[in-house]
């Protein structure tokens, strides 16, 4: 019996070395090299601290920022060492029965509409509805410009100004053909902060 069991704990020992150290350890390794940001979750930086994933949106409900999708991630950039300070991201979408999502649309058309009355364009379906994650960074180009007029108001600037910076935080489709063009919200607001 112990001539069976000698290779078979020896075997066990030599596969969870390779796929338990050292496989993890040299894809780390060539992800740090290779993709350093990316590996380190995509992080933006500003002031020398992390405010952000531009992988994961965050809420923003001051009218002075442009608002992105609904969402359930906290305020902060995930951090799974602070449980303190709501740093957890989750999927926060309903089914289509759930009247949870027929009050939390209309919340935020309320919600949309009090902070910009004088706005009489139709609301984009992506500032009231959670993306399939709930964890989706950006919006549409509709739902950017919708924001606009509000912003540019609140801020003091001309909307061409606001518009201009959009545009030039618009993503366009992947490989060209792939998805929808879409706006960041995070590196949106940062600009408009002058931060970056």
């Amino acid at each position: 019996m112990t001539s069976q069991l000698r290779p078979a704990f020896f075997m066990l020992l030599i596969l969870a070395l390779i796929t338990g150290v050292f496989y993890p350890l040299a894809v780390t390794g060539i992800a740090q090299i290779v993709f350093p940001s990316q590996a380190n979750g995509s992080l933006i930086m500003a002031d020398g601290r992390a405010v952000g994933s531009e992988l994961i949106g965050q809420q923003f409900d001051d009218p002075s920022y442009f608002w992105g999708r609904i969402s359930a991630t906290g305020a902060f950039p995930y951090n799974a060492f602070n449980s303190e300070t709501l740093t957890a991201s989750s999927g926060s979408n309903y089914g289509p029965l759930n009247p949870a999502l027929t009050d939390m649309v209309q919340a935020r058309i309320d919600a949309l509409k009090a902070a910009d009355p004088d706005n009489t364009l139709p609301i984009p379906v992506d500032l009231v509805t959670a993306s399939g994650s709930g964890l989706d960074p950006h919006i549409s180009i509709a739902a950017a410009y919708y924001q606009i007029h509000r912003v540019a108001e609140i801020r003091g600037l001309s909307e061409a100004d606001v518009q201009f910076l959009v545009d030039k935080y618009t993503i366009g489709r992947q490989f060209g053909f792939l998805g929808e063009p879409r706006v960041n919200v995070l590196l949106l607001n940062l600009a408009l902060d002058g931060i970056q």
